[in-house]
């Protein structure tokens, strides 16, 4: 059994699933009118989660993961376990790139997705990903 099929055996995936329909409500997508909803639980078993809200200016639009980590920071910070993300039909969807990087940075290569595919560790939907870890070597290598 790999550590994606531990935790999923043991997260409430329907709340997770709950919320983030929950969330698809809460979307501002008068442009592409394709809600997102995003939930997460927290290795000290907070649930967070976030809404996409669109802007004129397509590049300043905010995916449902930017809020939700946005939520996590506001409330104390802390480390993702498990996440998941849903359209406005409550159908998992897989987070984009831009997400998958914002994902890495705040739950690392061990936090688990539900995927359209099945459960998936970060270090499977973003093998090699570039992380803090990069950003030390580098330091640590300029005073070398």
């Amino acid at each position: 059994m790999t550590h994606a099929d531990d935790l999923a055996a043991v997260v409430d995936w329907n709340q997770l699933v709950a919320q983030a329909q929950k969330m698809t409500k809460m979307s501002y997508v008068p442009y592409s009118h394709y809600p997102v909803g995003a939930a997460a639980i927290t290795t000290d078993g907070r649930i967070v989660s976030g809404c996409n809200v669109e802007n004129a200016g397509y590049g300043v639009t905010l995916c449902a993961e930017c809020g939700l980590i946005s939520e996590l920071i506001a409330t104390g910070g802390g480390t993702l376990a498990a996440f998941v993300c849903v359209n406005g039909q409550g159908e998992v969807i897989m987070p984009c790139g831009r997400c998958r990087q914002l994902l890495w940075e705040h739950g690392g290569p061990n936090l688990v997705l539900d995927t359209v595919s099945g459960y998936r560790t970060m270090a499977q939907v973003l093998p090699d990903a570039f992380g803090p870890s990069d950003l030390d070597d580098y330091t640590k290598g300029q005073h070398s």
